[in-house]
Formats: C-alpha cells, sequence, structure tokens
C-alpha cells in the first residue's frame, strides 16, 4: 500500500490555480462580447476572480481579432476559449503560483498550464 504523505502548501497553491482558472473558463465562455464591450468584460473577469481567496493578481486579455471575426450581424459573438489570454497569480501561505490559460494554435486548444511556483 502506497504511503500516504502530507499535503503541502505548494500542493494547495497549485489546486488553488487550477481552480481559478477552471472556474473563470467555465462562467465566462458564452457571454456576449464585443470590440466595444471587451474592455468592460476583461474588467469584469479580472475581479470577480480577484474576489476569490488567495488570488494577488489577474490579468485577462480578449483578442479584439477573433471577435471581429466571428461577430455576427448585430456585431458581437460569444466569447470563446481560443479568445482568451489570462494570468492568475495564487498566493497560498508561502507559495506564489503563476498559472495561465492560453489558445495554442498547434493543438487547437485553449490550454491551462502552471507557469512557474515560487517559494516566498
Amino acid at each position: 500500500m502506497p504511503e500516504e504523505k502530507k499535503i503541502t502548501e505548494r500542493d494547495n497553491a497549485l489546486f488553488e490555480a487550477g481552480i481559478k482558472l477552471g472556474a473563470l473558463y467555465h462562467q465566462f465562455i458564452g457571454t456576449p462580447v464585443s470590440v466595444e464591450t471587451a474592455d468592460e468584460l476583461e474588467t469584469a473577469i479580472e475581479q470577480s476572480v480577484s474576489l476569490q481567496p488567495w488570488v494577488s493578481r489577474v490579468k485577462v486579455k480578449i483578442d479584439r481579432k477573433k471577435i471581429r471575426a466571428r461577430a455576427n450581424e448585430f456585431d458581437y459573438c460569444e466569447l470563446r476559449g481560443e479568445m482568451l489570454d489570462v494570468t492568475v497569480v495564487v498566493r497560498y501561505k508561502t507559495v506564489e503560483v503563476h498559472a495561465r490559460v492560453k489558445y495554442e494554435e498547434e493543438l487547437d486548444y485553449p490550454l491551462m498550464r502552471v507557469e512557474k511556483v515560487l517559494m516566498k
């Protein structure tokens, strides 16, 4: 039987970063967006995510070119994963995790990943 190991601060910080990205992705995908409202949607996502425990920074960028390419006759579309580039920084006790969701052309997929882990 495998030995049970203690869950570390690093484990918790990584988990929290992943939860933040997954939650924001599934909460906001499908939101109506236009080039004119993209700034406000970026701000709304940043402010919403920043309310959650241990979030120290959030930066959201929505690709305006992709909005224009998908806009319907009413000049808006639904937010899609391919439009997002989001960085979340989570600080849990002595650990800081920088995580990101960004569309990867070669995978044709909005990939979530840990970019770095710092011990503070």
